[in-house]
């Protein structure tokens, strides 16, 4: 049968009014379900929870957060991948401050699996050095911006599931960027994709950085679990991660109070520069992978926030255009997209969900083939042109 589109989210021009709402669709063919809410109370009132069941899996989008991802869930093996926040969301953006002081703004609303750091700054708050004014909030604004023009297809033909969705980044007299997000998945399966375009809408040269924060805790995230890389080079972000270098690709047990490490890596890829990555549980019983491409992404960093459960237990995977460093210092090494007028770039993303031990290893398998025995050049200190003063 021929695909079938629904508009959940109108154009920035259109009244909230035109919006078709929908739930459980019934589709020949189609073995999962759809279903879109809408938070009442607290700082969740007002945002919308898309949830996309393929059949295998449950996706919870949330289109007024960047298009970002809150969780995925496997109902067949109760798996549920994502993490604890103590945060309690989705938080709507208008309560979110990413221009209070501090420029740690962001942290407010933070609690999702997958979510996006950019378009103009990605990474560390930072501020003018004789004003103290906040230049650059922490990881950007594009997880605060909320989409519009969002539709969902399904094609029972290609046994697919699409969801785009338009998010805008602009400032007068600044910068008018555009993501175009496109999640793909398909139906059955324990993946999905996600394909960024980045665009300059403006008429002169534009500037971008992208960092995926894709983040993970209990239960897969246990004490002894380990993450697997096919890394070239491996340089702490500080002293604090310098002094665990050797346990840098392994987890302990939650530890109130623990300080986060940062560590900045270099990946092999294979001769497309197709890489990929694993988080395995201390069993190798459950697992997820990110595959990407070092062309696209270049930069990956490890974030490791092994506190309290009740604190955040958590540790970020993050595929990048750079490492998140200060945004001037990163523009001073290059690691910025350069977009001429009218320019544009894609950025592609794939999770992959390990229910089983035999998934786990074939994925461990996989990272091992594109690292071909080469190990890692592993620095005891934070290095020049990686990490900024």
């Amino acid at each position: 049968m021929p695909a079938k589109t629904w508009k959940l989210v109108p154009d920035a021009s259109i009244s909230e009014a035109s919006v078709q709402r929908i739930d459980e669709p019934m589709i020949a063919g189609f073995p999962g379900s759809l279903r879109k809410t809408k938070h009442a109370a607290g700082l969740s009132e007002g945002v919308e929870s898309l949830f996309i069941n393929n059949g295998k899996q449950v996706l919870e989008v949330i289109t007024a957060r960047g298009m970002g991802i809150r969780s995925v869930f496997v109902p067949s093996v109760d798996v549920p991948v994502g993490w604890e926040s103590p945060v309690q969301g989705p938080v709507h953006p208008q309560f979110v401050n990413l221009g209070e002081p501090s420029g740690l703004g962001w942290l407010d609303g933070f609690d999702e699996l997958l979510v996006r750091c950019g378009l103009e700054s990605n990474g560390a708050p930072e501020h003018d050095e004789k004003t103290g004014r906040l230049k650059y909030p922490l990881h950007g604004r594009i997880a605060n911006k909320p989409a519009h023009h969002v539709e969902l297809t399904i094609d029972t033909d290609k046994q697919e599931i699409k969801l785009v969705g338009i998010v805008d980044e602009t400032r007068f007299h600044f910068q008018n960027l555009r993501m175009t997000s496109t999640l793909t998945t398909k139906f059955n399966s324990t993946s999905f994709t996600i394909s960024d375009k980045i665009e300059n809408l403006s008429a002169t040269p534009a500037e971008a950085q992208m960092l995926y924060h894709v983040n993970f805790g209990v239960p897969l995230l246990d004490a002894g679990s380990r993450v697997v890389l096919p890394a070239k080079t491996v340089v702490p972000r500080n002293a604090r991660a310098a002094s665990h270098i050797k346990s840098w690709d392994s987890y302990a047990a939650p530890e109130p109070g623990f300080e986060e490490m940062v560590y900045f890596f270099d990946l092999h890829g294979d001769d497309k520069g197709q890489t990929r990555t694993l988080l395995k549980n201390a069993h190798g019983t459950r697992g997820v992978s990110l595959v990407f491409n070092t062309k696209q992404l270049p930069c990956f960093s490890l974030w490791k926030d092994t506190a309290a459960v009740e604190d955040g237990y958590v540790t970020g995977l993050e595929p990048g255009t750079n490492y998140p460093n200060p945004r001037s210092y990163e523009g001073q090494q290059g690691r910025v997209i350069k977009l001429p007028p009218k320019g544009s770039t894609t950025l592609e993303l794939t999770l992959e969900i390990h229910p089983d031990d035999s998934a786990v290893k074939s994925a461990e398998e996989a990272v091992k083939k594109i690292a071909a025995g080469r190990e890692p050049k592993i620095f005891d200190q934070p290095q020049p042109l990686w990490c900024a003063p």
